[in-house]
């Protein structure tokens, strides 16, 4: 009796070291991908960074925004890792992950991960984020009050902190489903709402608010992803046009708009009056002149920088890449399409949010991904370089078009010169863009995002005899979907904060149709456009001197 007691105590301790080892390697593999990216996020904001207008408080909160941003991106592998790492290839559960209670445990650490990471998301675009923006915005030479700013910041706030709150009340107290008892008085339909608020621990309040950002980060994804995705690549296997043609280009140049203005001067120094005409184009002749002695400036100093040259060596490489990442953005735009067919064909329509349990057409990506499961760690590498990839396409897009508003350009995105206002809009989008991320990588692999690389086990009947004879019984090893046994399988945590609404799903649809349209409007106008200038960006006719000079020391 005390052998058998020792024998369980000890199959228990083994189990809970199984359960620490499993869990710690997860999370020491996200803690290595979070130290990476807080190094990353320091180095990309000091480089787009305006060394003139730069002050501490928006630098930080660009560079934890930005952190925030890739950290949550992050988060969708380690999901999938943790839910694929409780089973066997075999179907069978391991010995850590056979009590229900301990999967809870593991899926609870996950699920309090998004609730922390999509709480700060809600309070950098809410509260933090304009705060700062409108805190800089009031900064004022005549103005040192501080008190003032921060009162003036804080008005332009509430407004933000508003439809936070508003957001949040309409996703905790509208309820998913009818109350049971459709006879009750309003006392006892509201006591049901609390009760179920309670019950969920406010993950529909979440939830809601969560989605609703996720619509503007589609707007943004659309509009910025489906471009740097055909651009990125395009840029890379057409490179720059040659700097040494570029400064006798740049030279001829200056030599014709040289002698516009000498022939303008001419006709004053004759005595004869310039014309209203005239004097609007000398002055459009000088500033000319000054945008192409600043763009002959910034010429010389890239001839002669080891950048250039290294990156003339390493330009068969660039098309390497390049070519693999067009091949990259296709599988994505192939997959995305067959998945939205699928949903169109198969699904119940708009008032199921076009939900299909299961994939009924072939989807490349969610092939390839089931396919590398028996080769560890492949298929997580490959979930992570996904995400990665359209968070850094994303931001390859706003870089390349800048920050709008419909038609209006706000800002410009340019190393050394960006302005923090700039900088603040640029991680707001990229909170809002990862948010969407989640559903577009779920759209491309639906079944491997769903349940990761778990199998079950089906019993079924051999073809001889009854299922009470035990040798006519067969096991087969499945892939996990929606019709394998519920116990038998473990949904990711992300899954929870995609489909708990079904209009947000419907929108979400739509959007990856325009997301595909848009992708490939982008794609033949960045195949129209030359090579890019190899200054690209670095001089516009607004600059100022300070900044020129800021620039090039």
């Amino acid at each position: 009796m005390v052998y058998v007691c020792c024998r369980k105590s000890s199959q228990v301790k083994m189990a809970d070291q199984s359960l620490l080892s499993e869990s710690a390697l997860g999370w020491s593999i996200f803690t290595l991908v979070f130290l990476v990216i807080l190094a990353f996020c320091w180095v990309y904001i000091r480089k787009y960074q305006s060394r003139q207008e730069s002050e501490v408080i928006s630098t930080i909160t660009a560079i934890c925004a930005l952190a925030v941003a890739l950290i949550t991106s992050a988060l969708l592998p380690v999901d999938i890792f943790l839910v694929s790492y409780m089973k066997y290839p075999n179907g069978t559960y391991k010995g850590w992950a056979e009590n229900n209670e301990t999967r809870g445990q593991i899926e609870d650490t996950v699920l309090y991960a998004y609730y922390s990471l999509y709480s700060i998301i809600l309070f950098c675009v809410f509260l933090w984020i304009p705060f700062v923006y409108f805190y800089y915005e009031e900064k004022d030479d005549d103005n040192t009050d501080k008190c003032l700013q921060v009162k003036n910041a804080l008005k332009y706030t509430t407004g933000f902190i508003i439809v936070c709150t508003a957001l949040l009340l309409i996703g905790a107290f509208v309820p998913l489903e009818a109350p049971p008892n459709q006879s009750a008085t309003q006392w006892e339909k509201m006591q049901y709402l609390f009760e179920e608020l309670g019950n969920k621990h406010g993950l529909p309040a979440l939830s809601f608010s969560i989605s609703s950002l996720t619509l503007i980060g589609m707007l943004a994804v659309i509009t910025y992803t489906a471009y740097g995705m055909s651009v990125l690549p395009l840029n890379l296997i057409k490179g720059t046009r040659s700097v040494v043609y570029e400064r006798l280009e740049n030279t001829e140049d200056i030599e014709e708009v040289e002698h516009q203005i000498e022939k303008l001067k001419a006709k004053c120094e004759d005595g004869r009056p310039l014309s209203s005409r005239d004097r609007r184009n000398l002055q459009e002749f000088e500033v000319k002149l000054q945008v192409l002695q600043r763009r002959g400036r910034h010429l010389e100093i890239a001839e002669s920088h080891c950048c250039t040259k290294v990156g003339s060596a390493l330009r068969p490489l660039k098309i390497l890449m390049g070519i693999f990442f067009i091949l990259v953005a296709l599988l994505f735009v192939v997959a995305l399409f067959i998945s939205n067919l699928d949903k169109a064909l198969h699904s119940a329509g708009i008032s199921s949010g076009f939900m299909v349990f299961g994939t009924n057409l072939t989807n490349p990506l969610n092939e390839l991904l089931l396919t590398l499961q028996p080769v560890f760690p492949l298929d997580y590498i490959l979930i992570t370089v996904i995400t990665m990839y359209f968070v850094f396409t994303s931001m390859a897009g706003i870089r390349n078009m800048g920050i709008w508003f419909f038609w209006i350009r706000l800002y410009k995105i340019r190393p050394k010169r960006t302005r923090p206002q700039a900088l603040l809009f640029l991680c707001m989008i990229l909170l809002l863009i990862v948010l969407h991320t989640s559903y577009m990588i779920y759209s491309l692999a639906p079944q491997y995002v769903m349940y990761g690389s778990q199998r079950y086990l089906l019993q079924s009947l051999g073809p001889k005899g009854s299922p009470t004879l035990g040798n006519t019984t067969t096991e087969t090893t499945r892939n996990c979907d929606a019709d394998a046994p519920q116990d038998e399988c473990t949904v990711t945590r992300s899954y929870l904060f995609l489909h708990k609404f079904w209009f947000f799903s419907t929108i979400y649809y739509f959007g990856n149709w325009v997301f595909i349209a848009v992708f490939l409007i982008g794609l033949v106008v960045s195949c129209c456009k030359g090579k890019r200038s190899v200054i690209q960006g670095e001089v516009e006719a607004d600059d100022s001197d300070m900044s020129e000079d800021e620039y090039i020391h």
